[in-house]
């Protein structure tokens, strides 16, 4: 029997010989995968599993396949420092450029530490500060690298040294500026009656690769201060600490073949990296005595960079599956 409902309305029949049967539910597909069969999908559409560390040797393809983007991220990082502020740009060289006047005042004219041994002491602590600056805020970057990107690690998939890389290169392209301001003020001190000369000779070419050899060594470093600082947050609060005495250690304001050459573990604070490079930079500049052009310094200085470079990355690259789930 059939109702009809409505009045005005369009009717509408309603079938009440009885509930239709429904329909039965189809047969569950029984699909099995051989492991030689997955192996194959794998291999001919190039899958990775997700969440784990890639192999090293595709793990550098794919940083250098990034390098587009690593310029990019340094670039807007260099550009953003500072854009807050009324001069902007400026700060990165005032800031170096203040540094290096209060410690030329204490240290070389008021304590008269940073003269021992050295003709021109303004030249000197200014480009030993100029080049530590630029060391310690690399590796600075490097340990904020991920904990301040910790959104774009979550949320894109990439090789995550890209973050340290491009850290240090934005210091690098900060530094550009403030190499020059360095130079000028190293050569305009030798006009001074109370400090040595600076000439302007073909070393001072070797300014470049000593500069490009502290970048090297000083991205292996942000390598490792950031898996280290992404495993131990504390770590980034002991690193301004352990920087301060870095700096002393490595004769940023003061001769160490003067001060600590006398002594039997001497060497050991010579001839270590920061310390090494310091002396590269101001071989290539001042006109030292006491830092001549030394073929074996710059040996170390490869070594140093190369030894850093690579232990740096691994260690990066042994982390690279916990990065943003810890």
């Amino acid at each position: 029997m059939n109702r009809h409902l409505g009045g005005a309305e369009p009717m509408v029949t309603v079938d009440e010989s009885g509930p239709s049967a429904l329909p039965a539910p189809p047969t569950p597909l029984n699909r099995t995968y051989s492991p030689a069969s997955v192996s194959a999908a794998v291999e001919k559409n190039k899958l990775e599993q997700i969440g784990v560390r890639p192999r090293l040797g595709t793990y550098f393809k794919e940083l250098w396949a990034s390098r587009a983007f690593i310029q990019v991220l340094a670039t807007s990082k260099a550009e953003s420092e500072n854009q807050n502020t009324y001069l902007g740009q400026i700060w990165s060289l005032l800031s170096p450029i203040m540094n290096a006047s209060v410690y030329v005042l204490i240290f070389g004219f008021l304590l008269k530490i940073g003269r021992e041994g050295i003709e021109n002491t303004i030249a000197f602590i200014v480009v030993g500060v100029f080049m530590f600056r630029f060391f310690e805020r690399s590796v600075m970057a490097g340990a904020h690298s991920l904990n301040k990107n910790m959104n774009l690690v979550r949320s894109v998939q990439f090789p995550r040294a890209v973050l340290p890389t491009a850290g240090v290169m934005a210091e690098l392209l900060m530094l550009g500026p403030a190499l020059v301001v360095m130079c000028v003020i190293s050569y305009l001190s030798g006009f001074l009656p109370i400090a040595g000369k600076v000439t302007i000779d073909w070393y001072w070419l070797l300014l470049v690769p000593a500069v490009l050899l502290l970048w090297i060594f000083s991205t292996g470093c942000a390598f490792m201060v950031a898996r280290w600082v992404a495993m131990t947050p504390d770590l980034d609060n002991l690193l301004p600490h352990f920087m301060r005495i870095l700096m002393y250690a490595s004769g940023v304001i003061f001769s160490v073949d003067r001060y600590l050459g006398q002594f039997s573990w001497g060497w050991i604070v010579e001839y270590q990296p920061v310390a090494v490079y310091l002396y590269l930079v101001r071989s290539s500049i001042l006109d030292e005595p006491s830092y001549p052009p030394d073929g074996f310094m710059w040996l170390l200085g490869v070594i140093w960079a190369v030894l850093f470079s690579v232990i740096g990355f691994l260690i990066f690259w042994g982390g690279e599956e916990r990065y943003g789930r810890d």
